[in-house]
């Protein structure tokens, strides 16, 4: 996966108020968005109405703290919670770092972590806090997982069992009194290539329950295993979905296939159980790029819809690999008929002036302080959600057992690291799944407005201009 390493100047003030040209000039005074699982929907049971999800990633959290120079991006300011609002963005996925949040620094890192346990989780408290009082409901993403003998801070191919179930624990004893959240248990699962040799395989049996013949290397995605000799034990997610229920936590859970969140054909055959009292709460989470094996109409009909005819399918990150929208706009209109929620990546700036990486730019949505968008993702995304707002949410028939949309689905539901934004997602890359890849894939109402306040408060933990390295 391309790396680019940027420079960072932590914002000393909060970013000044601004909206969307032409977009209301208020944030939200409805509450968030309180997503439960109804048959294969969301329902918003406040309401009763459908949900379907129409965020973005918002990456930082996941970097910043392994990186050593800051808890997130930055950036995140009541004016940018209203530009969402205003951009009619219904939920934001947060990308987290499992080490940071639960305080623990790899001796392999070769970055000193910043900050402390504390001070991670009040940013990331601060952040949602903010959010769910302009009306938007977060995902919680496990993205950076890094077992105890990890050889680099970042990606790997499944969740470790030396950290990840204390980590989601941990958040979900934190979050299980806030309706407005969704878990999302593992980023990407994957195997390994190197070449046109599969080094490592990432079973669906694996994916589902772990154990102790379930190991992995324990080396981040653009670095290749060497053999045997080091690994780690990964949980499954059934060991995921039990550390969260453990934690006293209710909310629905993101599951992502393997192949990168990419690949559905197993997840039925290899859901998990639940334990939560009433219906199950599992959602299927499908990352969806071009150059993905499924990345095509055929195949959204053929793997994706079967899946989403039992549970709820959340496209939790897409995006275009060009300089147009050939990719994001057919697949919008596609989801959109078939009530699938998405959130593409990322919420960010970037620019060459500032040292941006030109290749990432594409997944650049808005520039300024009053979060214009920019072409050609941002003002895709912006219109589409822009056009949508204006059709009504469908009826829900038959809740008790599975769900059925009285009418149309409901669209009206309004990885990373560059600067003070973080790295674009990359294009993720495979030849197919049997056959040779071309290489490694790609809550109080009063809250600080940025980290630089909230810093303040953290026992003098000081804001930091440094610079990093960032894939989503």
């Amino acid at each position: 996966m391309r790396r680019a390493i940027f420079a960072l100047v932590a914002a000393a003030a909060v970013i000044a108020a601004g909206l969307v040209a032409g977009a209301p000039a208020v944030a939200s005074s409805s509450p968030a968005p309180e997503p439960v699982v109804r048959g294969n929907h969301l329902i918003d049971s406040r309401t009763g109405d459908v949900f379907v999800p129409h965020g973005v990633n918002y990456p930082g959290f996941e970097y910043a703290c392994p990186e050593g120079w800051g808890y997130s991006q930055g950036t995140e300011t009541q004016a940018a919670a209203d530009a969402m609002v205003a951009w009619r963005i219904n939920i934001v996925r947060l990308p987290l770092s499992e080490d940071c949040w639960l305080g623990k620094n790899n001796a392999n890192n070769p970055n000193h972590q910043y900050g402390t346990a504390a001070g991670y989780q009040a940013a990331v408290h601060a952040w949602v806090t903010m959010l769910n009082n302009d009306g938007i409901a977060v995902i919680l993403d496990l993205h950076y997982a890094e077992p105890d003998n990890g050889e680099a801070y970042g990606q790997y191919p499944m969740a470790d069992l030396d950290n990840a179930p204390a980590f989601w624990t941990s958040i979900a004893s934190a979050y299980k009194s806030d309706p407005s959240i969704i878990f999302d248990a593992f980023n990407e699962p994957y195997s390994i290539w190197s070449g046109d040799n599969e080094v490592y395989t990432l079973t669906w049996n694996c994916w589902e329950n772990g154990g102790a013949s379930c190991r992995a290397p324990t080396v981040g995605e653009d670095q290749e295993p060497d053999g045997t000799k080091h690994t780690y034990q990964i949980a499954g997610m059934q060991q995921l979905v039990n550390a969260i229920r453990a934690g006293g936590a209710t909310q629905p859970i993101m599951l992502g296939g393997i192949d990168y969140s990419n690949d559905l054909t197993g997840w039925l055959a290899h859901e998990p159980s639940d334990p939560v009292d009433g219906p199950a709460q599992l959602v299927a989470s499908w990352h969806n790029y071009p150059g993905q094996v499924c990345d095509h109409l055929s195949c959204w009909n053929s793997e994706i819809l079967p899946v989403a005819a039992h549970v709820p399918v959340i496209a939790g990150e897409f995006g275009d690999d060009n300089a147009s929208t050939d990719f994001m706009t057919p697949f919008m209109n596609w989801a959109d008929a078939h009530g699938i929620g998405y959130l593409p990546w990322a919420w960010w700036h970037l620019s060459t002036a500032d040292g941006d990486d030109p290749s990432a730019l594409i997944y650049s949505m808005y520039k300024g302080s009053d979060f214009t968008p920019v072409a050609p993702e941002g003002t895709s995304y912006y219109a589409h959600l822009q056009s949508l707002v204006s059709i009504e949410p469908a009826p829900i028939s038959n809740v008790g057992g599975g769900v059925q949309l009285g009418t149309a689905p409901r669209q009206a539901q309004g990885g990373g690291n560059p600067r003070g934004l973080t790295v674009a997602q990359p294009p993720r890359s495979s030849s197919g799944r049997t056959a040779a890849s071309t290489g490694a894939q790609s809550a109080a109402s009063s809250v600080p407005r940025s980290l630089t306040e909230l810093a303040a408060l953290l026992a003098g933990a000081p804001a930091v201009s440094s610079e990093f390295c960032a894939y989503g």
